[in-house]
């Protein structure tokens, strides 16, 4: 009984890691930008977490397509499946996001004189 309360904390602060480094990320993203900041930070968990719960389906109904045994049961092999996937849509969403700010990013005028020639 001791063990497993002493070992459950672990898993939950894995997880309290990650939405405090997904968040910082896009909270700096957001901030370089001078976008929402607590908006983009929390969008980027919610992506974390959704592309695992979807990522989680679509191995579930290829498990059942194609008949393959996945132990569901097995919290470590969930981790493993769920990590990857929603760091890589973490990953892609932050990509996309700077890619667009970037584009719709404002250049200063060097020289005052300039401002209506074009």
């Amino acid at each position: 009984m001791l063990f497993c309360i002493l070992n459950y904390p672990r898993e939950i602060m894995l997880g309290f890691v990650f939405i405090f480094i997904i968040g910082k990320y896009f909270y700096k993203l957001a901030e370089e930008y001078n976008q929402n900041k607590w908006l983009f930070a929390i969008l980027g968990i919610i992506v974390y977490y959704a592309a695992g719960a979807i990522g989680g389906i679509i191995i579930g109904v290829l498990s059942v397509v194609f008949n393959f045994e996945v132990d569901w049961d097995n919290s470590i092999l969930m981790a493993a499946i769920g990590l990857p996937i929603g760091l890589a849509s973490c990953w892609l969403f932050y990509y996309l996001l700077e890619k667009k700010w970037k584009k719709i990013e404002i250049k200063p005028i060097q020289d005052i004189n300039n401002i209506g020639k074009e």
